[in-house]
Order: C-alpha cells, then structure tokens, then sequence
C-alpha cells in the first residue's frame, strides 16, 4: 500500500509543476511568433525552440525536489512550510508569463507588461532563494534539485532586463 502511495504522490508532484508550465504556456505560445519574434533581443538570447526543453526539464526537478520533501512527512519538522512555499514560487512562476508574454497593452505607471514583468521575476528569483533554504533543512537533495531552477531564472531575468532595455 505504501508503495503505491508513493507512486501517486511522485506522479502528482511531477504533473503539478508541469501544470503550472502549461498555464504559462498558455500565455507565451501565441505571442512566440509574432510579438516575441519582432523584440530586439541581446546576443546571449538562445532560440526560442531552447525554452520549452528546458522549461520541461525544470519542471521535471521541481516535481522530483517537492515530493523528495513530501515523502518525509508534512508532519516533519518544516516540511508543511517548505512545501507551502514551493507553491508560492510555482504560482509566481506561472505569472511571470502571463505578466511577460500577455496583453501587450498594459501599462502602469510608464512600465509595460516587460518591465512588471521584470519586477515580478526578482519576487519570484526571491521565492525561489527562500524555497531552496526551506527544502535544504527537510532535504537537501530536493534543494540541490532547484538549482538549475535558481540558475535559469537569473538567466532569465538577465533576459528579461535586457529585453526591457532594448525596447522601451
């Protein structure tokens, strides 16, 4: 019984991030080809092709790293927070997209949606900083985990500065 318990809870713990990749998705996909193709961009941009791969494999580690932190017990010591964190991270990350690669319209207070994006994505590299401390006390394995998550989210904001800068 516990063994299929297990499965379960490591199949639900990977398909939860690639959820959260699909709602962006949702965001990002349709102005790849227009919007996104017509920003100027700089050199170290990869092509676009390189993002959902990669996104994949994020999600993947993020899945594994939760339920390395769920199989403890959300009764262990710091395991409930951690994971409750790990949420936070997951919602900002799904709205980065939308915040970045939706209406191309919204403005507030002279920033247009790259620039709220980039906003949004220091909250979201901070969460991540604070989901990898929590995980590190209940397993470090699971925090070991995020860190090409934390690594492709500076690349990421370096991008999403620059992308900023260069079309204001």
């Amino acid at each position: 019984m516990r063994k299929g318990r297990e499965i379960i809870g490591f199949a639900v713990c990977i398909l939860i991030p690639l959820a959260a990749g699909a709602i962006g998705a949702l965001f990002t996909t349709p102005a790849i080809p227009d919007w996104y193709a017509a920003l100027a961009k700089p050199a170290l941009t990869p092509p676009a092709w390189v993002f959902g791969p990669v996104w994949t494999l994020l999600y993947v580690l993020m899945g594994i790293a939760v339920f390395l932190v769920w199989r403890r017990g959300l009764g262990a010591p710091g395991a409930k927070g951690a994971v409750e964190i790990f949420f936070v991270q997951l919602v900002l990350n799904a709205a980065w997209s939308a915040v970045f690669f939706g209406s191309t319209s919204l403005t507030i207070n002279g920033f247009n949606n790259i620039g709220i994006a980039f906003i949004e994505i220091i909250f979201l590299w901070l969460s991540i900083i604070w989901t990898i401390f929590r995980f590190s006390k209940v397993s470090p394995p699971a925090a070991w985990l995020l860190a090409p998550y934390i690594l492709w989210v500076s690349f990421a904001a370096y991008l999403n500065l620059a992308i900023y800068l260069l079309n204001r």
